[in-house]
């Protein structure tokens, strides 16, 4: 008697859980957390960014109720506005200066205080001070320093039989004392970031170094200095950035005299967009700053990077 094979039947495919589906479709609470911050970021950064680069484009001017499109005018009267590239020399010459030297003293004071007791801590925290300082404050505090008639430098100066000089008046020597004053203010910042950097370095590497007969500059340039990439390079990116910025310490020491030798891009933006009204043509100004910013941190974080097999 011949047995014939059962007709083959195909296996319904398993539905997933209706748990499992619910859960897959319901919202990230994660979103919820953060949802608050992306619309802060949206209200405030993101739309006055779209909107200052829509103003840019027109002639656009407080209390008039139609403005005219000028599409890159304002840029090509920009590349043509002698004031406006004295404020970007100005800016980079403060930049560059101020940036070196907070890196450098701070490099220097966070060797010399790497190692923790009472005395080093005192110094840390005095050397700190003018970093949380407000920076009205210090311009106000420095700018009667600095005053040839009632200033204390200048009394020193007197005391040891020289003659000061008008530092904030004097077209030499505007800009350097304003970048001096720049350095003060910042470089406790870098000293503590790059502290935290010579303080992380492998001590086994510096004891290796020693064994084979490195002296300490030796140590220090070619074991400290690397492993401190990282830490140099968070203080350049974010000095960079607060220095093209420079805004407070020049509008209260110096107001940009004498004779625009200390105008910044930021308080010639601000002459023209809230003295003179022309909101477009400062939002053209904003948008180059904006750009040469995004271009020098660019440039910094790739000349600076840090791999693991550095």
């Amino acid at each position: 008697m011949t047995r014939f094979a059962e007709p083959m039947t195909t296996a319904p495919p398993r539905r997933r859980p209706a748990r499992a589906r619910r859960r897959k479709a319901r919202l990230n609470p994660a979103y919820l957390f953060v949802a608050p911050a992306f619309a802060l970021a949206a209200v405030f950064i993101l739309w006055p960014i779209l909107r200052s680069g829509w103003m840019s484009l027109h002639d656009w001017r407080i209390g008039e109720t139609s403005h005219t499109w000028r599409g890159l005018g304002n840029y090509t009267e920009l590349w043509h506005d002698s004031r406006f590239w004295n404020a970007l020399k100005v800016t980079c010459v403060y930049a560059v200066c101020v940036v070196v030297g907070q890196v450098a003293i701070g490099l220097a004071l966070a060797q010399w205080l790497r190692r923790t007791t009472w005395f080093t801590m005192l110094l840390r925290s005095a050397f700190f001070f003018p970093t949380i300082a407000s920076l009205a404050v210090t311009g106000i505090v420095w700018k009667f320093l600095l005053d040839p008639q009632v200033g204390l430098v200048d009394g020193w100066l007197g005391k040891l039989g020289l003659d000061g000089p008008a530092w904030l008046q004097d077209t030499r020597l505007a800009l350097p004392s304003l970048i001096a004053v720049g350095i003060w203010k910042n470089f406790g910042f870098s000293m503590f970031v790059l502290l935290a950097g010579v303080q992380g370095v492998r001590r086994d590497l510096l004891e290796a170094a020693m064994l084979d007969g490195a002296n300490a500059v030796q140590r220090f340039w070619h074991v400290t200095l690397p492993a401190l990439r990282p830490a140099l390079l968070f203080t350049t990116v974010i000095g960079t950035v607060n220095a093209l910025q420079l805004f407070d310490l020049n509008y209260v020491m110096t107001n940009g005299g004498p004779v625009f030798h200390t105008e910044s891009i930021v308080m010639y933006l601000y002459q023209r967009g809230f003295v003179d009204f022309r909101l477009g043509y400062a939002s053209a100004v904003a948008w180059v700053l904006f750009l040469l910013i995004l271009a020098v941190s660019v440039l910094q974080l790739r000349l600076l990077r840090y791999r693991d097999d550095d």
